[in-house]
C-alpha cells in the first residue's frame, strides 16, 4: 500500500478576473476509498476481535454519532477530533426579531484532533496525471520529478 499522497496539477482561472492567464494548482487525487466493511477487515488484522464484531461496533458508532448530532451534542472522538452541528443564517436588527426562519443552512463541522493534524507534518507527495475516470485511477501513471 502506497504511503504517498498523490496529486495532479491543473489550470484554474481566477473567478474575479476571467481574462487573466490561468495559473496551475495542485490538488489531491484520492487513491480510493475505505468502506465500513474494509475498515472492519483492517482492524481485525491488528487485534483479536473478529471482523463481524468490529463491523457491528462501527455501525453502532455511526448510529450513535448521528443521534448525538441530531440532539445538538458535540461528538468527541478522542485524538481523532470532534463533530458538531453548525448553522448559517441571515441577520436581524434585534434579538427579538430573530427566529428559526432566518437559518439558511445546517452543516456538520469537523475539528481534527492531534492524531489527524499530526499526520500532516510528515506527508510525502507523488505527482500523477489528472484523473478523468475510475479507469484512470486504476492505470495511474506516476510523473517523475523534473
Amino acid at each position: 500500500m502506497s504511503r504517498n499522497v498523490t496529486y495532479s496539477v491543473s489550470p484554474r482561472v481566477n473567478p474575479r478576473d476571467k481574462d487573466a492567464t490561468p495559473k496551475f494548482y495542485g490538488h489531491v487525487q484520492a487513491s480510493g476509498d475505505v468502506s465500513l466493511r474494509e475498515m472492519a477487515e483492517r482492524i481485525q488484522q491488528t487485534c483479536t476481535v473478529h471482523k463481524s464484531d468490529v463491523f457491528a461496533v462501527l455501525v453502532a458508532l455511526e448510529d450513535t454519532i448521528t443521534d448525538a448530532l441530531k440532539s445538538g451534542e458535540i461528538v468527541r472522538l478522542g485524538d481523532l477530533g470532534s463533530l458538531q452541528i453548525g448553522i448559517s443564517s441571515k441577520g436581524s436588527l434585534t434579538e427579538e426579531d430573530y427566529d428559526e426562519s432566518l437559518i439558511t443552512q445546517a452543516r456538520i463541522n469537523f475539528r481534527p484532533g492531534s492524531a489527524l493534524t499530526g499526520i500532516l507534518t510528515n506527508l510525502t507527495f507523488q505527482k500523477v496525471k489528472v484523473r478523468t475516470s475510475k479507469a484512470d485511477a486504476e492505470e495511474e501513471e506516476v510523473i517523475p520529478d523534473a
